[in-house]
């Protein structure tokens, strides 16, 4: 659901270069888009033959003044576009626009010296005048990836291996763009769209939708138009971690959010849509090598991440078959690089080895602080979340032994999808 701050229309523009007035298209009235691509600051663009919009609210400009070498090639339009996720790598957060048999490398609004280039020469064995591409990181795919279109044909591009994997996607229409937004996947066709798993191509869910209804804000058009968000001081966490991929969600009731840093909007999601198994909500979460764990009442959930997250066989168990301790639990959290897992339950943290068999309580102090909601460790430090402030300590040795709450800050509203 978006929520744009202004309408988005049609206008009639200026062209400085050439002095004329210009019928710039308008969005509202239903269009089949040419590409739809983030920048490296996360801002969207939608094109349409040689026009873009810059977001999801405003109107429509000549492409050529935002990426301006793509005028010194007489393009009237592009065929696909994605921006690259490969973090090892000089070309991490480039925009690869593709037109016939070309390829144009663009970072920062910018032409990467030596393009245009054929697109055989950059990605072997993707074909010409393609219909869509996305990228797919590793996590939502097995690796960093590529995803190709052309017509039902998809071409998996391996970024590290260059493996290319052809598959053929029967079920979903002709993409004429591909959207990754918020860790989903999007074919958009016509002026809908189709959320499709990026490894099976399995679309779940009722689709196609109207994409004026979710990605841009057109008079009677509107998702949820009579929400309001609700009040900040009315809000709490129930538990905040980031995985081994650096990817960090917020959990709130049977939501979750990720809180993409480049990304325009913090948007929940129904935790059963990523982890189908976890039906009400958490208590805690906290992550360990490749691996989340998701904790409600007295029950342990461990997911594997990869494409995607799976449960591990044989689970849920008790928490004190996994950690053993007793539940109910407050709050959990693990730090960057370490092995314990320390375990809020009430005004007390106790800490668990995870490299110990069995696993069990290794030590358990008081701590000054109560009604806890939810913790979040990283390389600054531990983040203690309390209603809708939140309290900063240097390490957990300084919460287990501060005996003054440091002065507490106001939890941004956009991880608690909230307003002041």
């Amino acid at each position: 659901m978006i929520h744009p701050l202004h309408l988005d229309r049609g206008t009639l523009g200026f062209n400085a270069e050439d002095g004329q007035h210009h019928d710039h298209p308008d969005r509202c009235d239903g269009i089949e888009f040419d590409a739809i691509v983030p920048d490296e600051n996360g801002v969207t663009y939608f094109f349409k033959d040689n026009h873009l919009w810059r977001g999801f609210t405003g109107s429509a400009h000549f492409f050529n003044h935002t990426f301006k070498e793509l005028d010194d090639h007489h393009i009237g339009h592009i065929d696909a576009a994605f921006r690259m996720h490969n973090p090892d790598s000089e070309d991490h957060d480039h925009i690869y626009f593709f037109l016939d048999d070309k390829v144009f490398s663009y970072y920062n609004h910018t032409l990467e010296e030596g393009y245009p280039k054929e697109i055989n020469k950059v990605f072997k064995e993707i074909p010409s005048h393609l219909d869509a591409a996305v990228e797919c990181p590793k996590g939502e795919c097995v690796t960093d990836s590529v995803l190709f279109f052309k017509g039902h044909v998809v071409y998996t591009y391996d970024i590290s291996t260059k493996v290319v994997k052809e598959k053929t996607w029967d079920h979903l229409p002709v993409c004429t763009s591909a959207y990754r937004w918020l860790e989903h996947h999007y074919c958009f066709h016509g002026n809908s769209f189709t959320r499709f798993n990026p490894v099976t191509g399995v679309v779940e869910g009722t689709y196609p939708k109207d994409a004026r209804n979710y990605f841009m804000m057109c008079p009677g058009f509107g998702h949820g138009g009579n929400y309001q968000p609700p009040k900040c001081s009315d809000v709490k966490l129930d538990a905040i971690t980031t995985d081994d991929e650096g990817k960090p969600y917020a959990f709130i009731g049977s939501n979750y959010m990720h809180l993409n840093p480049k990304g325009p909007h913090r948007h929940p999601f129904p935790i059963i849509r990523k982890w189908k198994e976890v039906t009400e909500g958490v208590d805690a979460v906290f992550s360990y090598t490749d691996k989340l764990y998701m904790i409600k009442g007295e029950q342990v959930y461990i997911y594997k991440s990869g494409a995607g997250y799976t449960l591990i066989e044989g689970y849920p168990k008790t928490l004190k078959e996994e950690l053993g301790i007793d539940g109910p639990i407050t709050a959990s959290f693990v730090c960057p690089s370490e092995h314990t897992v320390h375990i809020i339950q009430g005004s007390k943290m106790m800490d668990v080895d995870l490299t110990a068999t069995p696993r069990a309580v290794t030590s358990e102090v008081p701590l000054s602080i109560s009604d806890i909601d939810a913790v979040l460790c990283d390389a600054d430090g531990v983040k203690v979340y309390k209603g809708s402030q939140y309290y900063e300590y240097a390490s957990p040795m300084v919460l287990a032994v501060s005996r003054i709450a440091p002065v507490p800050q106001n939890v941004p509203r956009e991880i608690l999808g909230c307003q002041d």
